[in-house]
């Protein structure tokens, strides 16, 4: 029998936004994945209703597990062990999954540990088949996070570097779409609007990259007030009766967004000498930064990686692989008692206290 045959297989169940994620792993064998996206619930809001999320979470959960199973071919019986995410994330939702992973773990009698959303999106990539070399340098980038992270131990030790004082990158790009008439979710709208666009066509500002900003935010992000710049640019060209050039406009916008984060990764990167960087998020399936990430870090020397796209946005099989990534070392379950910690912090690998 193989070590991964041996390997502990692992349920993951990720709740902390708008999809309700189930994974399934064998060590850093991807089982099954399977996502219930609530998306087009909270698209008329142009943003996640947290009260809608919580209740998509509660009618997807049954149905999303039983999937995840058939997918892996496997029954609850042959599952050695839940993990589920404790925080950062929307309480409501973080609620549903660990309480439908309390549910499981007390009914087939299995170890359970409430693990790190953000952890989880590095966590991905060794589920992508090659090894993750650490240390490294990682930036998460979704609707609810923008994150700088130094990670030396998956399983262990990981230091937050910076992150978002206001909105999220995603977040961003969601408001920006709305001032721009564009559709929700922003990232994808923002991308095909953008096409043929001149991405210098509107100066716009990139926050906290400014000679003051390096002492107290070097490694922090802010779009706030780039999208409040986009705001009086469309404010300007309807006062004066002007059509305004949306394909420019977004173009522009998203090239600042895509150059503060990767300029403040690869400054990561050299102010600790480590010469990788890992990408993820749901905001990683973003064209451009993509391109602008490849390109950057081939003239710094930085190995880049970018797990599958299906890995990047929020799913189960990423908190699956890092519950694995605690079992095999050996470390205990987190007591039944602990609670959702919406701003839980991204050294907290497992939460080991009710």
């Amino acid at each position: 029998m193989s070590a991964e045959q041996r390997a502990p297989v692992v349920l993951g169940i990720e709740t902390s936004c708008d999809e309700t994620g189930v994974g399934i792993v064998r060590g850093t064998e991807l089982l099954a994945n399977r996502i219930a996206s609530s998306m087009d619930l909270h698209a008329r809001f142009g943003g996640v209703v947290p009260e809608i999320a919580a209740r998509a979470h509660l009618e997807a959960m049954e149905p999303t597990i039983r999937a995840a199973l058939d997918d892996a071919g496997l029954d609850l019986d042959e599952v050695d062990a839940i993990a589920v995410t404790a925080g950062p994330g929307l309480a409501g939702a973080l609620m549903v999954g660990i309480g439908a992973a309390k549910g499981l773990a007390t009914a087939r009698d299995l170890p359970l540990y409430g693990v790190n959303h953000l952890v989880g999106h590095v966590a991905a990539d060794v589920l992508s088949g090659e090894p993750l070399e650490l240390p490294t340098i990682a930036l998460l980038v979704s609707g609810g996070h923008t994150s700088l992270l130094l990670v030396r131990d998956l399983a262990g030790d990981v230091e937050l570097l910076g992150e978002t004082i206001d909105d999220a990158a995603g977040e961003a790009f969601d408001k920006t779409a709305r001032l721009l008439g564009l559709s929700y979710p922003g990232g994808p709208s923002i991308d095909a609007a953008a096409v043929g666009g001149n991405s210098a066509a509107v100066r716009l500002p990139r926050g906290l990259t400014a000679p003051k900003d390096r002492e107290r935010h070097r490694f922090d992000f802010s779009f706030s007030g780039l999208k409040t710049a986009v705001a009086r640019h469309v404010e300007r060209a309807e006062a004066a009766g002007e059509p305004l050039a949306t394909a420019d406009v977004a173009a522009s916008f998203r090239e600042a967004v895509v150059d503060v984060l990767v300029a403040k990764a690869l400054d990561a990167c050299a102010e600790h000498g480590i010469p990788r960087l890992l990408l993820g998020g749901g905001v990683v399936a973003n064209r451009r930064l993509r391109e602008v990430a490849v390109d950057r870090c081939a003239a710094a020397g930085v190995a880049l990686r970018i797990p599958p796209l299906d890995l990047c946005t929020d799913n189960g099989a990423m908190i699956a692989a890092v519950g694995a990534m605690l079992v095999a070392r050996g470390d205990g379950p987190s007591p039944l008692g602990f609670a959702a910690e919406s701003t839980l912090d991204a050294s907290v690998v497992q939460v080991v206290d009710a």
